[in-house]
């Protein structure tokens, strides 16, 4: 007789999807008030957006090689850990008398959150055979979208009604809770790699899937560069150049936030069956909502239409990516697959918040959207390079297809 089915681990995957979503919530939280912490320490918009940078630079350096460190160590562990480590550098961001301290402690969060995503990234592969592994990212993948629908906006308005800092100590205690779901409610698992008899375990860098993962991980870093030039000045974009009301942005983000949730139920229906040309239609579209934010600002039904598409369309794209990446790493390498992941996205992020600061003393926020819309202009050539080159290849393994 046949060994039934695994069961679907819905429980599991939603406690991920949820500690996805406070994790996400608390790197993307100042993006939202940028504007009130400026004033409260009494730093430039500028410097403050830095700290975007300053947090994703941390989880670039530190999530592989902490994921390396502790390979050995039970995963379901160090998402509980991790997540009380992020509440940690939450409440202390939170009391932070100045910038410096506040640097501070975006860069033990930034440790956490590289360790937590190495580890995360892969855990759905872990639990679910590679049939129903593009269904349980699905699910996972929901607690980011969540994070921009719910967390971000919300802890944006109690931001702007409370201030910034009640706004860091909620997504901390939200952080405690799920903690203390891992513990009851995620299956441990084991993320040994086999070795038959006498084999030699293959070094990551003569892995034969090593070039298809890091292929994913250029266009990653690429994209989300673009993205972020943009997206981690958006406030001020919104109260400045377009001029709507600081209580405005709290409802927009969550519109674009609501729009991301669409776009990963739009990947998870055609993006198995076409996955090129749901790649580069959403990149696609997204370069032309930005270049839309950028052309006309002071139109505001056009703005908010425009937020909204642009969300939809860029959410279809991270769940492709992971998907895809997951499925071409090998078991050997999937957890080092999932830290270069975060590794990419995390580069991205603060790349992009970098250069928007680079560029706001030159011309201020109004170009942002130009220079954004140009980088994600490279990745959509990039994506399409790559899928023909792999078409001509013949390859079943594509990066892309």
């Amino acid at each position: 007789m046949e060994d039934p089915a695994p069961r679907f681990p819905l429980i599991g995957l939603l406690t991920l999807a949820g500690a996805i979503f406070v994790s996400v919530t608390g790197e993307f939280l100042p993006t939202g008030l940028l504007p009130d912490m400026a004033r409260d320490l009494e730093v430039s918009v500028g410097q403050t957006g830095l700290l975007v940078t300053v947090f994703a630079a941390t989880v670039v350096v530190a999530a592989a090689p902490l994921a390396f460190l502790t390979r050995t160590v039970s995963r379901k562990g160090l998402v509980f850990g991790v997540l009380l480590v992020n509440a940690l550098a939450t409440v202390l961001a939170a009391a932070a008398p100045n910038y410096e301290v506040l640097v501070g402690a975006r860069v033990l969060g930034g440790l956490a959150h590289g360790l937590f995503w190495a580890v995360v990234g892969s855990y759905a592969a872990h639990l679910v055979p590679k049939a129903q592994l593009a269904r349980a990212i699905a699910i996972t993948g929901a607690g980011g979208s969540a994070a921009f629908v719910l967390g971000v906006p919300v802890g944006t308005l109690l931001g702007h009604g409370a201030g910034w800092r009640p706004a860091f100590l909620m997504i901390a205690a939200a952080m405690v809770v799920l903690a203390v779901l891992v513990l009851a409610y995620l299956p441990a698992v084991d993320h040994s790699v086999p070795v038959t008899t006498g084999e030699i375990p293959l070094p990551a860098r003569r892995d034969p899937t090593l070039p298809g993962v890091l292929a994913v991980c250029l266009v990653i870093v690429v994209l989300i560069v673009g993205q972020n030039i943009f997206y981690t000045y958006i406030a001020p974009y919104l109260t400045g150049t377009a001029g709507f009301d600081p209580g405005a942005v709290g409802p927009i983000l969550f519109l674009y936030g609501g729009a991301g949730a669409v776009g990963l139920l739009i990947a998870g229906i055609v993006g198995s069956r076409y996955p090129t040309g749901a790649m580069l239609v959403s990149i696609g579209v997204a370069i032309v909502c930005v270049l839309v934010l950028a052309a006309a600002p002071r139109a505001p039904g056009v703005v908010v239409v425009a937020v909204v598409a642009w969300g939809a369309s860029f959410g279809v794209v991270p769940p492709l990516l992971q998907t895809r990446n997951m499925s071409l790493a090998s078991i050997r390498i999937r957890d080092q697959a999932s830290a270069w992941m975060t590794t990419a996205f995390n580069i991205g992020i603060g790349g992009g918040a970098l250069v928007g600061a680079a560029l706001l003393p030159l011309g201020g926020v109004e170009v942002l959207p130009w220079v954004g819309a140009a980088v994600m202009g490279v990745a959509l050539v990039l994506v399409a390079l790559i899928a023909g080159k792999s078409r001509r290849k013949g390859s079943a393994g594509s990066v892309i297809v």
